[in-house]
C-alpha cells in the first residue's frame, strides 16, 4: 500500500464549549442588571442558540435551584423553576409524550405563565359570588 493511499484524520478531542454558554451568562447577569434598574422583563430562548451536546445541561447545572417550583397543565404541561439567582427562572413546555417542545430562561419577578388572567380573575370573582350567595340562602 503506497503511501498516497492512506487516509489520515485529525481528531481532537475536547471538553471545550461552543463558545456560548460564557457570553450567554453574561446576558442573564445584565438581565438582572436591567431588571433591577429598569423592571423589564427579558426572556431567552434557549433552543434558539446553537448549542453543542450537553451544554444545555450545562447551563441548567449552573444556574442551579431556587426555592420556587411550579407545574402547570394548561394546553400541556409546563414548568417553571426558579434558579439560585433569584428573578433567573427556567420555563419548559412539554407535548403530549413529555419532551420538550421549548425551553426558555426569563429574567422576570415573576414568569408571565405564573400570573392570573384579567378574565379568569373575573370569572372567580363572579363564581365566588354565587358560592357565598348560595350559603348565605342556605344558613
Amino acid at each position: 500500500m503506497s503511501s498516497s493511499s492512506v487516509v489520515q484524520f485529525n481528531i481532537q478531542v475536547s471538553n471545550d464549549l461552543t463558545q456560548n454558554v460564557k457570553p450567554l451568562l453574561h446576558e442573564i447577569k445584565h438581565a438582572l442588571d436591567n431588571l433591577i434598574e429598569t423592571g423589564q422583563t427579558t426572556i431567552i430562548d434557549l433552543r434558539s442558540i446553537p448549542l453543542a451536546p450537553g451544554e444545555e445541561d450545562y447551563i441548567l447545572k449552573t444556574l442551579g435551584l431556587g426555592e420556587v417550583q411550579a407545574k402547570l397543565d394548561a394546553l400541556g404541561l409546563s414548568e417553571v423553576i426558579e434558579t439560585q439567582y433569584a428573578g433567573v427562572w427556567i420555563v419548559t413546555h412539554y407535548n403530549d409524550e413529555n419532551h420538550i417542545i421549548s425551553r426558555f430562561i426569563e429574567v422576570t419577578t415573576m414568569p408571565e405563565i405564573l400570573s392570573s388572567q384579567t378574565e379568569d380573575i373575573m370569572a372567580a370573582y363572579s363564581n365566588l359570588a354565587i358560592t357565598l350567595q348560595d350559603d348565605l340562602e342556605i344558613n
